[in-house]
């Protein structure tokens, strides 16, 4: 199916949506602020009203706080702040392989904990076509809480939602994902406060020097950075202020993963 097709099935299934009020988990990122720029759109003709859902968690930079809430602003709906912490739940803390499925289960029952509230029937969330084809525990959680993924059902790509987006003007249309924080530590590494900060403090500082995609990935006493391979020429030219800034922080070991980024590389060996 080509992409205008794909446009056109999107904003029909939002338009049925709208019929009643909509629970959309929104992060702020791309997937989720163009659901809410369409859904926003929808229920201008049903009279209905869109909830923009953020998760505050331990788990997710405090950066994606600041942007949701402008978004928000921007686009329209009423934004609403869950605050939750998975790390009070033991079997999340241990980092199983099946982390993500735990942790979607318990946020996303706290989403629809609060839609029941209000009566709420249709809970939204900003899988797309992309995260199908991935190691993604959490989808199992979502279909078993009943959350409908528009992008996903409609075969929208990330760079068809990065394309549909920009189209729309909306300001996180090239914003790089933020993904967990645990994704940055290996299964059965327990996810502690500290550690995550630490990790968080230092993406935060290589931010500041390389733009781009950066994730930095621990490994006992090793810190791999993973960065795309087309700001490697950039990152050399700033090493060691990279370098000096990371052992301040308390990183040991610093490496450059000469792979680059890749999203879900600590997954790799539940995928094969």
């Amino acid at each position: 199916m080509d992409f205008e097709n794909k446009k056109k099935n999107l904003q029909a299934m939002m338009d049925r949506l709208a019929k009643e009020d909509i629970f959309l988990a929104f992060s702020g990122g791309v997937d989720s602020s163009l659901l809410l720029k369409l859904a926003c759109d929808s229920v201008k003709k049903t009279g209905k009203q869109v909830y923009a859902v953020m998760f505050a968690t331990r788990l997710h930079p405090a950066c994606d706080q600041e942007n949701a809430e402008k978004v928000a602003k921007e686009l329209g709906g009423t934004y609403v702040v869950l605050k939750v912490d998975e790390l009070e739940q033991e079997e999340i803390r241990k980092n199983p392989p099946d982390r993500c499925y735990l942790c979607k289960r318990y946020l996303f029952s706290q989403l629809k904990a609060f839609g029941e509230e209000k009566n709420g029937t249709v809970f939204l969330d900003g899988t797309n076509a992309d995260d199908l084809t991935v190691y993604r525990p959490g989808l199992k959680a979502l279909k078993e809480l009943g959350i409908i993924s528009p992008l996903a059902e409609c075969a929208m790509t990330k760079e068809e939602v990065r394309r549909m987006a920009s189209g729309y003007g909306i300001s996180s249309a090239g914003r790089p994902s933020t993904p967990c924080m645990a994704t940055r530590l290996p299964y059965g590494a327990e996810l502690d406060h500290d550690v995550l900060e630490k990790i968080e403090k230092g993406e935060e500082l290589i931010r500041d020097r390389i733009s781009g995609n950066v994730r930095l990935r621990l490994h006992g006493d090793v810190a791999r950075i993973e960065i795309d391979k087309e700001r490697f020429q950039e990152f050399l030219e700033k090493d060691d202020d990279i370098i000096n800034g990371l052992k301040k922080l308390g990183f040991l070991y610093i490496t450059l993963d000469m792979e680059g980024f890749r999203s879900g590389s600590m997954d790799v060996r539940q995928i094969r």
